[in-house]
């Protein structure tokens, strides 16, 4: 394409239309690296000890849930800790005198849990810092905040939901409990998840040019005979009844093997296998598939197996005549909801940034204005007061921690002494006890005196990158005209994307009308077909760290114009705000039996890495071996407990 005809389709995508376009060093003067312009701190609070800077987050109208552009992984987050990673060093550190109790690296949900149940098994006035590399608390369950026609609209800029595939146990259950959070009355009193069906729309499927030789969208997914659905699609006559047939037929394709038999074969041979070499599917039938597991795995069928494919209910298999119950292998079972059935599933308007939320309620309450779950997700968080000099819970965000070292002998009790990086300088402070609540996977470079082995198992522990985008549309008109809700794009940019959940609590409202602003969530799991699945994740993270925002914009345009066409969309028109939650270090690693090796749980990497070393303890849901936030509740607890049994 010439750049003359670029520029023409960028006008008409709306690129020059005056939406926020910022990453993270040119945004408002309200960002972590903002500590650099001085005159815009005159208002801030005045530092508890001279060498130590005023910060962003202490100044007037500091507020990250609100900013768009690129966040998630923003820049200025992960650059010193890929540094630390390639051997930088930095100048001897400022000794801050500030000594904890605890000091807990990673302000997600398992670091601020474990900042709770430290002062739970303890005693309120525990002194704890806790200190987060990004500019907002919650890890991955971050907050899309906007202001559309003078109504507050959120979407949930990671985790999306309280869901496991097992019901949460008494630890992260009863954390629930005492943040006020009743989860089966809440599924009762503020979830909507018939909306969209009642005013007709319904999910569809959009067909790219670039893989399947036509744009097509096609609407009525599993409303409607398979053979019926597909007829106007850009598929062969026998692509089409292949389909037909894994959706609808009852065929077993492990004729003559019991239940437990056929299970394991399925465990060793990925979903797309099944459908190539089982089913006979064609390459055009393999496309239509494969993307289908990337919103729960982040990577194609070719990186799942097909036994997981089974237990979460994909097609294909109803003919086989497979028993229910997971697969167990050396004394393991990874109980899921073949098992168990799962856990009770609860959506809040912005996700598990409630949860966040809550929780800091819970340690900083002046903080968090409001004294329940429901008033907490309208409730706009005092950032000032997360780092008060008096306070006995503090909270020091843009602050990554490059170092974590025992004065002494590991074995002796000793403090532990945490280097950070704020502003660019470095500085220094003293805990007894500290819980690494972080990437698993950084944990080696923190601590490089940690055994060989057990950072062998920390560096295995790759995580799935994944983006969250939150598009805000000027109303849904070209939704309701497609009678359109949710749409699968197995050869898009982004897999999946559907109309904002409709959910009211406390004092949020949720969009009714079709002329009302709505929010669309977008799903990107960028991964390379055909390696085995950490390789692919090593590549996926690798591709979200060099677009620039404006890469990522014009795609999104791009995706919504050509699919919602037909609905009268215009995206120079109608989208109003674009956030890029780019996660590259995204879910937590789980077993995979097509790559990893078959031993008991005690070997696995997540347990290896997780030991605690001297006054060192380890947390996130990494070392549970689960992407769920009961995982990364029950990891925090873990950790708080070894540390004061030691």
């Amino acid at each position: 394409m010439t750049q003359e005809k670029q520029d023409r389709r960028d006008r008409l995508l709306g690129m020059d239309q005056p939406i926020t376009r910022r990453d993270f060093l040119n945004g408002i003067a309200i960002g972590a690296t903002a500590a650099a312009s001085t005159p815009l701190f005159a208002a801030a609070a005045a530092p508890d000890a001279a060498h130590l800077p005023a910060a962003a987050q202490d100044t007037l109208g500091y507020y990250p849930p609100a900013l768009t552009g690129m966040r998630g992984s923003h820049p200025g987050s992960f650059e010193d800790a890929h540094a630390l990673r390639d051997g930088h060093t930095w100048p001897t550190a400022t000794d801050s005198g500030e000594e904890y109790d605890l000091i807990v690296v990673g302000g997600g949900i398992s670091g601020l849990a474990a900042a709770h149940f430290y002062r739970a098994q303890s005693t309120p006035k525990s002194r704890i810092l806790i200190l987060d590399n990004h500019d907002d608390f919650g890890g991955h369950a971050k907050r899309n905040e906007f202001k559309l026609g003078g109504r507050l609209n959120l979407l949930n800029g990671g985790t999306l939901e309280i869901d496991s595939p097992r019901p949460y146990g008494p630890i992260a259950a009863g954390l629930l409990t005492t943040l006020g959070i009743d989860v089966a009355k809440l599924i009762k009193t503020t979830q909507n998840p018939e909306f969209y069906e009642h005013l007709g729309l319904q999910s569809g499927v959009f067909f790219d040019q670039e893989t399947f030789g036509a744009d097509k969208l096609l609407v009525g997914l599993d409303r409607m005979p398979y053979q019926q659905f597909l007829a106007d699609s850009p598929l062969s006559a026998s692509a089409r009844d292949t389909i037909v047939r894994i959706e609808e037929g009852t065929v077993d394709y492990l004729p003559g093997l019991s239940s437990v038999e056929k299970k394991n074969r399925l465990s060793r041979m990925s979903y797309e296998a099944f459908l190539r070499d089982l089913v006979h599917a064609e390459p055009a039938v393999l496309n239509y598939y494969h993307g289908r597991t990337m919103g729960e795995w982040g990577v194609g069928t070719d990186a799942v197996s097909a036994g997981d494919c089974w237990a979460f209910g994909f097609p294909g298999f109803q003919g086989m005549n497979l028993a229910k119950g997971s697969i167990r292998r050396m004394g393991f079972t990874a109980a899921g909801y073949q098992d168990t059935g799962g856990s009770l599933r609860l959506h809040f308007p912005d996700g598990n940034a409630t949860i966040a939320r809550l929780l800091v309620r819970k340690l900083i309450s002046s903080a968090v204005p409001g004294h329940s779950a429901e008033d907490v997700v309208t409730a706009r968080v005092n950032y000032a007061q997360l780092d008060r000099s008096e306070a006995p819970v503090r909270l020091r965000l843009n602050s990554i921690v490059i170092r974590a070292r025992h004065l002494g002998d590991p074995q002796s009790a000793g403090p532990v002494e945490v280097t950070y990086l704020r502003g660019g300088q470095a500085f220094t402070a003293r805990a007894r006890g500290v819980v690494l609540a972080c990437y698993n996977m950084m944990i080696p470079y923190l601590c490089p005196e940690l055994p060989a082995a057990q950072k062998e198992a920390l560096h295995k522990l790759v995580k799935t990158p994944l983006v969250y985008t939150s598009v805000a549309l000027r109303n849904r008109r070209a939704f309701d005209a497609l009678k359109l809700s949710r749409v699968y794009a197995p050869g898009g940019y982004h897999t999946y994307f559907h109309l904002n959940p409709h959910v009211n609590i406390g004092g949020y409202r949720s969009p009714e009308s079709a002329d009302e602003p709505v929010l669309v969530h977008m799903v990107r799991t960028p991964c390379q077909a055909g390696l085995p699945e950490h390789d692919q994740n090593r590549a996926g993270r690798a591709e979200l760290l060099s677009p620039s925002f404006e890469t990522f914009e014009r795609n999104i345009r791009d995706q919504l114009a050509r699919t919602l066409k037909a609905g009268g969309f215009d995206p120079a028109r109608d989208i109003t705000a674009i956030t890029v939650n780019r996660w590259p270090h995204g879910y937590a690693p789980e077993y995979n039996p097509l790559f990893d090796p078959d031993v008991p749980e005690a070997e696995r990497p997540h347990v290896v890495g997780r030991v605690p070393f001297g006054r060192i303890a380890i947390a996130n849901s990494d070392s549970g071996g689960g992407a769920y936030t009961d995982s990364a509740i029950n990891q925090g607890h873990r950790a708080v407990m070894e540390l004061l049994r030691g």
